[in-house]
């Protein structure tokens, strides 16, 4: 799987309408005219989210004449979280979600993607804005796990949270931020567990919104985990006590 920059308003256009799935969209800030009317209109329909950018963005992605417009297309198939949740049920399983706020960096993506295959994970959700693109490096990363684990890009993470809460699915978040640690919190019940960025952490709108928090306790000086290695041991505390 490889994913391939594209370029120019009537390609990008093209892409969309054919139904490639699109990882991510820059359009240059300030651009107007009938065309680029149109191609928002198209984005709106379709669903997908804008990254509005300077041209200086879009001119290092490619020196050809871009029109202000470029987009990322993958092989990967995104999932629809809200129909996802409810074949989940359907199937007699304890939904196991993982949710990245805000995780970045492609290799951390890849392994974090790797081990919740592992462990059983159901799907993973990102937000289209701020979220690490899924190219060669996240999938050689991942040993392939991206083409055997749903995941769901979402264009408003806390209203996806907020779906999950009225599933019933407990929200569970880790950080350093909790007394509590992994190994008290209840990860047989239906349940999506929240990492957070690798700088920032969970944003705080997102941490105001969870059922419970828990922290991997840490001994030593160094007060965090790299965040795919705090997500691997969170999700295989969770398989642990799934049995």
């Amino acid at each position: 799987m490889k994913s391939n920059l594209i370029y120019g308003i009537h390609s990008v256009m093209e892409a969309i309408e054919a139904g490639k799935t699109i990882d991510k969209i820059f359009v240059q800030n300030g651009l107007k005219g009938d065309l680029i009317f149109e191609l928002k209109n198209l984005i709106h329909d379709r669903k997908l989210f804008i990254n509005f950018v300077p041209k200086e963005k879009i001119d290092r992605l490619t020196t050809k004449n871009h029109q202000g417009v470029a987009a990322f297309i993958t092989d990967v198939e995104y999932d629809d979280i809200e129909a996802l949740v409810p074949q989940i049920f359907e199937r007699s399983e304890v939904p196991l979600l993982l949710v990245l706020d805000g995780v970045t960096d492609v290799r951390n993506f890849g392994a974090i993607a790797r081990s919740a295959y592992c462990a059983g994970v159901h799907a993973i959700i990102i937000p289209a804005n701020g979220a690490a693109p899924i190219n060669e490096d996240a999938i050689k990363t991942s040993a392939g796990a991206l083409h055997h684990i749903a995941v769901c890009k979402v264009n408003n993470l806390k209203t996806t949270l907020n779906y999950l809460k009225e599933c019933g699915i407990a929200l569970v978040a880790c950080t350093e931020k909790s007394k509590d640690t992994i190994y008290n919190a209840n990860f047989n019940q239906p349940v999506a567990i929240v990492m957070g960025s690798e700088d920032k952490g969970i944003s705080a709108s997102v941490l105001q919104m969870m059922d419970s928090k828990v922290a991997i306790p840490i001994q030593g000086s160094i007060g965090s985990l790299n965040v795919s290695v705090a997500t691997g041991v969170t999700l295989f505390e969770a398989l642990r006590q799934r049995g």
